[in-house]
């Protein structure tokens, strides 16, 4: 049987993956530290036989028992996601972006596996170069208020080159967009819980700036899809994987508006420093050699997630 290792897999998109190799028969191996999550997203994979859960942080040494499994695939999706959350611990997401993929690295080393980076659209910046293609830069500042997770990011992904280079290691980047779904965590901070949440409870949608900086929001099933489909190539990224189509913030408060049938009203609070005015994914690499793109449209994917937080809401 083979063995999966997943980083961050008690968090969002890491429990879908749990998910996903335990269905393709995969002995998976799930780290995590729970520092931004409960450990409620894996609870359904306790009973599961070939399901071990390990709360652990990755900065630290690997323990040995991981040690003495011979991996396939070594996936690191750890890392705070959320503005609040990786401000809140800023010194530890520099750490996990930097240490703790150098462990997983040796890890992958060690297995001769082949390892997956989760980075992000963050490290473009607040771009000048609209839609953003993988070849683009970015233009980010390195000592700003959102720094340390786009310089965690920046650093994981030059670090896991330098290691392909050296050690000739199987890698693989995939830069993602905005991200939602079911199990994402309410009171993360994003964009899209905040104003789901803010809406069930008929309390004001907090909108910064005029709202009509953008973003591209990319359902979680169809992210899964692409990260199976990257990790099952001889690519080696960055690859983009996000949905193309891109709305203003204000679009995206009238649609969760007008699906939760709230009476929110919409008020306006200043923005925050370095919040990228545009965010757009250029997918033609994932099209042309993945055969991926998104299927499931904001308003699908939207209605999915309210029903998701209207029963999470209620329990």
């Amino acid at each position: 049987m083979s063995s999966v290792l997943i980083a961050g897999g008690a968090g969002f998109i890491g429990s879908y993956l749990c998910d996903y190799y335990l269905n393709q028969g995969y002995e998976t191996y799930c780290v995590d530290n729970l520092s931004t999550s409960t450990g409620e997203n894996i609870e359904h994979l306790e009973a599961n036989k070939n399901f071990h859960f390990m709360n652990h942080d990755i900065v630290l040494a690997v323990p040995e028992e991981l040690s003495k499994v011979k991996f396939r695939y070594v996936l690191n999706l750890a890392s705070p996601a959320s503005p609040p959350r990786y401000q809140q611990l800023a010194i530890e997401t520099l750490q996990v972006g930097s240490l703790g993929t150098f462990n997983l690295l040796e890890l992958a080393r060690k297995s001769k596996a082949r390892f997956f980076q989760a980075s992000t659209s963050e490290v473009y910046g607040d771009p000048d170069i609209h839609p953003q293609p993988e070849s683009y830069w970015g233009k980010v500042n390195c000592y700003g208020p959102r720094s340390m997770y786009d310089e965690s990011k920046r650093y994981g992904e030059a670090l896991i080159y330098a290691y392909r280079r050296k050690y000739d290691l199987d890698t693989v980047v995939s830069r993602f967009f905005n991200t939602y779904g079911p199990r994402m965590d309410a009171e993360d901070g994003r964009v899209v819980t905040n104003l789901i949440v803010q809406a069930l409870n008929n309390q004001p949608l907090t909108i910064y700036g005029k709202g009509n900086q953008t973003r591209s929001f990319c359902y979680i099933d169809d992210l899964v899809l692409g990260i199976v489909k990257l990790i099952d190539s001889d690519l080696e990224g960055p690859v983009n994987l996000g949905n193309p189509h891109e709305f203003s913030i204000l679009e995206l408060a009238k649609k969760i508006l007008a699906k939760t049938g709230s009476s929110s009203k919409i008020v306006y609070l200043p923005l925050p420093g370095d919040d990228p005015t545009q965010r757009q994914p250029d997918i033609t690499l994932a099209k042309e050699k993945l055969n991926w793109q998104p299927t499931i449209e904001l308003d699908e994917g939207l209605e999915k997630t309210v029903l998701y937080f209207k029963n999470t809401l209620e329990d």
